[in-house]
């Protein structure tokens, strides 16, 4: 069940986020395939295809299409990776899963949580956050491990915070002679249902040294291009929209973006975190 104030946000912003998007080549092998306002990037191997995140449930058609009008076909997909268990991210999985026949990756609580649907206690913003069709047979990458995907390695980060199972994504991807390092960093604010409070040791240990750790971990990335689950997170529309002008080819690249998104992040959990020390909702 949706809570009241998710179905609010819900009716404003999902057609807003699942707006559609010309897809286009970010740069090498990587391309941009999700609605305007929600990331789903697709990444071409020698072996098949990897997309990172399905976005809402209805996004799924949408990114079949983006898929499609890139000249790939959805049946080549054979490798799904999430970024966190949320419906704007995840609830296109199933039906994405399920027309393509790919593989499922995420960190192991991000399992758990696709498993259930998104309906995951340890969430903070557990019952707030849509449930969707759950996600089976999910495998579960650990923080810092490689994975060979058709000849392409991407590295998974374990960067819980937002959520539990939260992962940021890292592959090198070539045009030409240029190799370039792309940071799929997942998002990082302290968004939680109002009764959660990162701060209860009790309940949830460690929940501030961990988010403060995924802050440094994605600081630290191999980053030299940026891309975030919502793209307004990291600027991306602006950045893309200057490269289109031709007169600035190479907007989209930027070596501190990683640093300074994470620099964002830890003023946003600093603010969190004094509402909470004041008692504040």
């Amino acid at each position: 069940m949706w809570s009241s104030a998710w179905s609010s946000v819900s009716a404003q912003d999902r057609a807003t986020w699942n707006a559609p998007q010309t897809p286009f080549k970010v740069f090498g092998n990587t391309y941009y395939v999700g609605p305007h306002g929600l990331s789903s990037i697709l990444i071409s191997t020698p072996h098949g295809l990897v997309l990172i995140d399905g976005d809402l449930p209805e996004s799924a058609p949408l990114i079949e299409a983006h898929i499609k009008a890139l000249g790939f076909r959805v049946s080549d997909v054979h490798w799904i990776l999430n970024s966190h268990a949320h419906s704007d991210h995840a609830g296109g999985i199933a039906q994405l899963q399920h027309d393509s026949g790919a593989q499922v990756f995420a960190s192991a609580p991000g399992a758990h949580a696709l498993e259930l649907g998104g309906a995951d206690p340890e969430d903070p913003q557990f019952g707030l956050a849509p449930t969707y069709t759950p996600v089976h047979h999910v495998r579960a990458v650990r923080d810092g491990e490689v994975v060979n995907f058709g000849g392409v390695e991407i590295t998974g980060h374990a960067t819980p915070g937002h959520t539990p199972g939260s992962m940021s994504w890292t592959w090198h991807s070539c045009e030409g002679n240029t190799c370039l390092n792309v940071a799929y960093a997942d998002s990082l604010t302290a968004y939680t249902n109002k009764t959660f409070r990162y701060t209860d040791d009790a309940k949830h240990p460690h929940r501030v040294e961990d988010f403060r750790k995924s802050i440094a971990t994605v600081a630290a990335l191999p980053c030299d291009i940026l891309l975030t689950p919502h793209p307004d997170q990291s600027n991306f529309w602006d950045r893309v929209q200057r490269r289109q002008t031709g007169a600035h080819p190479d907007a989209l690249i930027d070596t501190a973006a990683c640093k300074a998104y994470a620099a964002d992040a830890d003023k946003n959990l600093d603010a969190e975190l004094t509402k909470e020390k004041a008692g504040q909702p």
